[in-house]
């Protein structure tokens, strides 16, 4: 009997293909999965804080200056609403990217630093017909941030350190030093080899370059205006000098203890000890509840869009 004729024994059930899923459909729901993980992780790192003793502040007077909360919203309200300015230009992202920027920035304070330009980059990939490749338009914004703030950070150096170098123990007067060269020597790179690490038109990196440096003047005057509604007894220069101070002692490198730095170098020019360091942890404690009331905010309104797709 011929071989070929004999009935050859069933296959196995071959498994549903419409149950699986293609890869590149799995790739792409990698942007959803990373921001809805990152959101997660901001919202545990807020409640960490909110039942540890980032409330502490409130429980102290508040000001009752009308003026220190409208300085402080705006300061509060400065970060993303200069980074939508940029990204607006760039990508003309819809008002709804104000929220993915709040985010950004909340990631960047809670989580680890430059965490929120990766929930940023995530939800730009989310919206491809919106910028086909984020990742290079982010990445240099994200550069360029720094840059400006190394570029104003030396400016005030320039015109303050000789002022206030006798204010400096000798130990952190060459922390001073070595961090201003740290931050020259960090910043070369990006300028020597701006061609391989930017991807922007010249035009445009010099446009957000001047738009960060704007956010930070801005941010550190807006600061020092909220604190002088806040003691009103304290003049304002007073408080433009710390603000200056602030900024030096946060963006220099290789200052170690900044925290004491900062709040020795501002009971040395402020004095009131005890109502300035209530003053400092009321404004952290504020921005602490803003941080929440916004994710949660978010949170409901995307439940509440998802419900209604």
């Amino acid at each position: 009997m011929n071989s070929s004729l004999v009935e050859a024994p069933p296959l196995a059930a071959a498994p549903d293909l419409a149950g699986l899923e293609p890869v590149e459909k799995i790739r792409r729901r990698w942007p959803m999965i990373l921001g809805g993980a990152l959101t997660l992780l901001m919202i545990v790192g807020l409640a960490r804080e909110l039942f540890g003793s980032g409330l502490a502040g409130l429980s102290k007077a508040v000001p009752v200056h009308p003026l220190f909360y409208v300085a402080f919203a705006l300061y509060y309200l400065g970060p993303p609403t200069f980074d939508y300015v940029i990204f607006r230009r760039l990508w003309n992202i819809p008002a709804a990217g104000i929220a993915a920027l709040h985010k950004k920035r909340i990631s960047n304070e809670v989580l680890l630093g430059y965490s929120g330009e990766a929930y940023f980059y995530a939800w730009a990939r989310q919206r491809t017909q919106m910028v086909a490749a984020p990742f290079g338009a982010v990445k240099d914004v994200m550069i360029l941030s720094a840059m400006a703030g190394n570029a104003v950070t030396l400016l005030v150096v320039v015109i303050a350190l000789p002022l206030g170098i006798n204010l400096l123990t000798p130990e952190q007067q060459q922390g001073a030093w070595l961090s201003i060269g740290a931050i020259l020597l960090m910043s070369l790179p990006f300028l020597i080899f701006s061609k391989r690490v930017f991807s922007l038109p010249k035009a445009s990196l010099w446009w957000i370059f001047g738009v960060h440096c704007a956010r930070i003047i801005a941010g550190s005057l807006l600061i020092a205006f909220a604190w002088h509604f806040a003691m009103p007894e304290v003049p304002v220069g007073m408080w433009l000098l710390l603000s200056a101070g602030r900024l030096l002692v946060w963006r220099l490198p290789l200052i170690p203890n900044k925290e004491l730095v900062f709040a020795t170098f501002a009971i040395m020019l402020i004095g009131q000890d005890q109502a300035l360091s209530e003053l400092m942890a009321l404004i952290a404690a504020l921005t602490l509840v803003v941080h929440v009331a916004l994710i949660g905010g978010f949170s409901v309104h995307a439940l509440l869009t998802r419900n209604k797709a």
